[in-house]
């Protein structure tokens, strides 16, 4: 009988995914200092920067790279594995059932070759309350350079936890994630929209001209100083849920393609901008797409 893999169960080959789209666009340089530093003998990444700025997306397209042969010939045919340690977490039955699952999930990683390890919510590892210390089952394959792998986390995150443990850090280099700025943001959207039509089953009804008119309207609506306080996410994740949910409109009334309405419809409705910049802003896209609403006589009244 063959013995299961705690890999199979928790983790996630990357560079098995089908990718529609590169989806790190424009993330170059990023994805540059982390193939730089997994080449560095006995040294991992840790992305670290705000949430929702595409950390994930990063990691994915050092995946889609490796798929594409785009990379250095020593990193040619690796895999990216990704482990979900909140959800190993959540289904072990205590903390040391927790120990002994990442245990053997390191050693299965560490027999692998040419595999590396990526971790979202990198601060999960580190002990911060007296319970299992994640981190330190780590160290030694890191150490030796068994395990090469990519942390990923937040600023907050990274300062009040990760920080403390300087024994766990030094095995890493540290890879400044900024916040898209709106005009990649706009890009982003852009070369975002194949996979969302392929995955939803919907085109956008416009020329590309006119898809960018509505996406900058989206990213411009969803500035720093409009969002909602309690809002985590930034650029573009902000603006892709807005984006997501014009297709969710598309498919509730079974229409083939997504439109004005939709796009009007997924506006009104975001809970990410304060109410009185909502206001403001379905005026302007009532000016800004004129001539969309009277010939496709969207109502724009009593939203």
């Amino acid at each position: 009988m063959e013995e299961l893999s705690l890999i199979d169960v928790y983790g996630d080959d990357l560079t098995k995914k089908e990718y529609i789209t590169d989806p790190a666009i424009a993330r170059d340089a990023e994805i540059e200092s982390c193939i730089l530093i997994l080449l560095t003998p006995e040294k991992s990444a840790l992305l670290v920067g705000k949430a929702g700025i595409g950390k994930t997306a990063i990691v994915e397209g050092i995946a889609y790279r490796i798929q594409k042969g785009m990379v250095p010939d020593v990193l040619k045919g690796w895999s990216i594995i990704k482990i979900n340690v909140a959800s190993l977490i959540g289904t072990a039955t205590n903390e040391h059932d927790t120990q002994s699952k990442l245990d053997v999930i390191i050693k299965e990683i560490s027999k692998r070759e040419k595999t590396i390890l990526f971790i979202d919510e990198t601060h999960l590892l580190v002990n911060r309350s007296g319970g299992v210390d994640f981190a330190n089952l780590l160290k030694p394959s890191l150490d030796r350079g068994l395990i090469k792998m990519i942390g990923a986390t937040t600023n907050e995150e990274y300062e009040q936890y990760i920080l403390r443990d300087r024994a766990f850090l030094r095995r890493f280099q540290k890879v400044d994630v900024l916040e898209a700025d709106q005009d990649t943001t706009v890009k982003i959207l852009m070369g975002t929209l194949p996979k969302l039509e392929k995955q939803m089953g919907l085109k956008v009804k416009y020329q590309p001209f006119q898809v960018e008119k509505f996406m900058r309207f989206i990213v411009e609506m969803t500035d720093e100083y409009k969002r909602i306080y309690e809002i985590s996410s930034r650029y573009p994740d902000i603006c892709l849920a807005i984006v997501s949910n014009a297709f969710t409109y598309a498919l509730y009334e079974n229409a083939k393609e997504v439109t004005c309405k939709h796009f009007w419809q997924a506006v009104c409705n975001t809970k990410s901008v304060y109410e009185d910049v909502l206001i403001k802003e379905k005026e302007r896209f009532k000016v800004q797409f004129a001539d969309l609403i009277r010939s496709e006589n969207v109502n724009v009244e009593g939203n």
